[in-house]
């Protein structure tokens, strides 16, 4: 994978808007997982250096626990060896930090649990309103990847079937239209299949907003046939970030 494909942004660009033009420009950016639960801080600086080789434009940074205080940590550590974006992908309201550069706040708008629609956001606004970091609204959505995964879990919510691609096109018409800025299908970290091409394609084509994919991207062939429906955005986890939850 080289620099060319995926440029790094401007450093005035925000990243909202940095993901507008590469949407209206047809043009793709990678992003890599960080569990700081999973990943292991020697190996972190071997991960930094091939994220920088690859041209990864963004480092997404959270899980559906983070139990061992590392965040700050890990956040801390990649500022200190790259300039790599930070984005926090929060599993919960306590997974925040000013360390970061961005945080996507994530609505669940394909479960019914009303803590991760806006319970839990309620809770997390205070913070954020007061905080330097760019707030960006998104429609998360699951989508089965053929295994139970730890958000699935966690959120207490069904993933919407891999082919019920109808179902998935409604529920992110509903989010834009609810005035979400993003719309991100997620497999879950663990998932043995990704989000189907098929659905990627015919959410894209229903929605003007920014579209990320994730989950169950194991293989080059797997990244392949995501990147062949053009989402705008699409993340590959850290090997140690892949273990089946």
């Amino acid at each position: 994978m080289r620099n060319d494909i995926f440029p790094h942004r401007p450093p005035s660009m925000k990243l909202y808007s940095n993901l507008l033009a590469a949407k209206n420009e047809g043009e793709k950016r990678l992003a890599v997982l960080i569990d700081p639960d999973k990943l292991r801080l020697r190996r972190l600086e071997q991960t930094l250096d091939l994220a920088v080789e690859c041209g990864v434009y963004y480092f997404f940074i959270g899980g559906s626990l983070v139990v061992n205080n590392q965040l700050d940590a890990v956040l801390s550590g990649i500022r200190e060896r790259c300039s790599i974006p930070l984005v926090l992908f929060p599993g919960n309201s306590f997974q925040l930090s000013y360390r970061a550069d961005a945080l996507l706040f994530l609505s669940l708008i394909s479960g019914r649990n009303p803590e991760l629609l806006i319970g839990q956001h309620v809770i997390s606004a205070p913070f954020l309103k007061m905080s330097p970091l760019e707030i960006i609204s998104t429609g998360y959505m699951l989508i089965d990847g053929g295994v139970q995964t730890a958000v699935q879990y966690m959120s207490n919510t069904y993933p919407i079937p891999a082919d019920k691609n109808d179902i998935a096109v409604c529920t992110a018409l509903a989010g834009e239209l609810l005035g979400l800025k993003m719309i991100y299908l997620d497999a879950g970290s663990g998932a043995k299949k990704p989000v189907p091409e098929s659905m990627i394609e015919a959410v894209r084509g229903a929605i003007s907003v920014p579209l990320i994919v994730g989950g169950g991207i194991r293989t080059p062939e797997k990244a392949a046939a995501s990147l062949r429906a053009e989402p705008t955005c699409w993340w590959w986890a850290t090997p140690s970030s892949k273990t089946p939850a």
